[in-house]
């Protein structure tokens, strides 16, 4: 497995266009440690505008280094507690042993962050911003896809997993490996169980096609697809710790804009759920009704209920009609259900609602349940289930402990009727005016993750925010880059990140080789 920081080599690189390797390169050097602070300056009673915007964040203690660059300067160094970093060009890049150091000093308080500036040959000094540290861990390891812009192209995907500690990034699968020909090949929803690699999976389609997934370890090629399925097993969510995966399977579609900047809908024109029990290989309907579209299955964290999202629509013809539903793909709007579960029996209870977006003239999806169980959190936008593509689309959460007569901060709202008994939290310090989406809880339930476009409106970005005990959100960052400018040159998206204990010890090689072996088909 090839390791490398995310500045230096990308991988989608080919060596033919080396050159960029040494651009990255040549980019970190001018990043320079130790320089002497200026002996005079002119103080400015304003914070610096920095990037990415670290000022007033609250991290994780064992985060790695939070790098960043003053914009149109000629020259920067920044005290950061007590030590100084910069000294050339217009960044700051900080050693990662002293970033340690530092802190540990400073968990669960502050750090201080003073930044001076030089143009035209005259420094700047400008009020402090501060760096503040939690006591609780994040998780040490993220996966995502990173894939360029692209609707229906398959010729770049890489699932990768990235140590957040420092700037390790390692390939999980690079779809290079077996691409041939124009058709190439799908890579897509990696999921684990419990935060640990032991048991995971991904999918594989077009060229290849099946779903690998790790047991205990051991690595099998499954085709997840039988006669009473309406398509292979797609959006996926693991049991926390029965060898169960729920899926929704689903008939999926797109519609392309000529004028509207949301540019695609991505459509189901049918959905069911279903559960795959990885250890006999068969697979139980959960939920198949005609008139209802249920997808994005999510396990609590207890194994006690499987939430999931739903929409009604009733085909006016009596039968899928994808003409017809291009044309109503704005009443397409997902609430939020949840049914119980007796793991002894294996057997489903009827369905609740959690929340009625619909009423509220939204849709709602990706839900993801807090280790505690109190919280769902969500993506919400206009309709639809891909909000990465809709402008107004924002991370929602509900308190599931709370009454419905006593909503909970700024913009908490009662229940509706029929709905379980929760209140919605205020997250307004952690949504933009762009998209955002697919948030998910760490595995202490401290850090929420989730992916946004709020850099430039293209591509996303994975961000983070700080999720204290009382259920305030604070202030998101985005993922440190070993060069502070990595995101700004990387035409690539970071996709889909989901939270990981420890790394993929599979290699690439080897799902590579397992995918050129013929699946197994699902027992009957």
């Amino acid at each position: 497995m090839t390791k490398h920081s995310i500045h230096r080599r990308p991988s989608f690189i080919t060596p033919h266009k080396g050159v960029w390797g040494v651009f990255f390169l040549l980019l970190l050097l001018s990043c320079s440690k130790h320089p002497s602070l200026p002996s005079s300056f002119t103080q400015v009673e304003s914070e610096p505008c920095i990037w990415p915007d670290y000022a007033g964040v609250t991290v994780p203690p064992n985060i790695a280094p939070l790098n960043f660059l003053v914009d149109s300067v000629d020259d920067v160094v920044a005290q950061v507690g007590s030590l100084v970093y910069g000294g050339k060009k217009n960044k700051v890049c900080i050693d990662e042993k002293e970033w340690r150091e530092l802190l540990k000093s400073a968990k669960g308080k502050s750090l201080p962050v003073t930044v001076y500036t030089k143009s035209d040959g005259k420094w700047l000094a400008y009020k402090p911003f501060h760096i503040h540290v939690a006591e609780e861990d994040i998780d040490p390891y993220i996966s995502y896809r990173v894939l360029p812009p692209t609707f229906v192209g398959f010729d770049e995907l890489i699932i990768k997993q990235r140590n957040l500690t420092n700037f390790e990034e390692t390939t999980i699968y690079n779809n290079h490996m077996i691409t041939k020909g124009i058709e190439g090949q799908c890579i897509n929803c990696h999921s684990y169980q419990n935060y640990g690699t032991s048991n995971m999976m991904f999918h594989t389609r077009l060229q290849n096609a099946g779903t690998m997934i790790v047991s205990d370890g051991e690595l099998v090629f499954v085709n997840l697809k039988d006669e009473s399925m309406i398509s292979a097993a797609a959006y996926n969510n693991w049991h926390p710790f029965l060898p169960i995966i729920a899926f929704s399977t689903d008939h999926t579609m797109q519609s392309f804009h000529t004028r509207d900047i949301t540019k695609v809908e991505v459509m189901e024109s049918a959905s069911d759920i279903i559960i795959y029990d990885v250890k006999k290989n068969r697979v139980q309907t959960v939920l198949n009704d005609s008139l209802e579209f249920e997808l994005f299955p999510s396990w609590s964290p207890d194994g006690k209920w499987l939430y999931y999202c739903s929409t009604h629509y009733e085909y006016k013809k009596g039968y899928e009609d994808t003409d017809e539903l291009l044309e109503n793909y704005r009443t397409l709007q997902y609430n939020l259900y949840r049914l119980s579960f007796d793991a002894e029996t294996m057997t489903f209870g009827e369905p609740e609602l959690v929340y009625d977006a619909r009423s509220k003239n939204r849709s709602a999806v990706q839900p993801r349940v807090s280790q505690d169980g109190r919280y769902v959190v969500f993506a919400e936008g206009p309709w639809g289930l891909f909000h990465i593509w809709h402008t107004s689309a924002d991370i929602g959460m509900l308190d599931l402990a709370s009454s419905p007569a006593s909503p909970q901060g700024e913009n908490g709202s009662p229940a509706q009727e029929g709905e379980v008994g929760r209140a919605s939290l205020n997250l307004q310090p952690l949504n933009s005016d762009l998209p955002e989406s697919y948030p998910s809880f760490s595995s202490n339930d401290r850090w929420l993750m989730f992916e946004s476009r709020r850099d430039d409106g293209n591509y996303t970005r994975t961000y983070f925010a700080y999720f204290d005990k009382q259920g305030k959100v604070h202030k998101p960052f985005e993922v440190p880059a070993e060069d502070p400018e990595y995101f700004r040159l990387l035409l690539r998206s970071w996709s889909r990140p989901e939270f990981m204990k420890e790394p993929v010890r599979i290699t690439p090689r080897q799902f590579y080789e397992k995918a050129l072996t013929e699946p197994i088909k699902v027992a009957k």
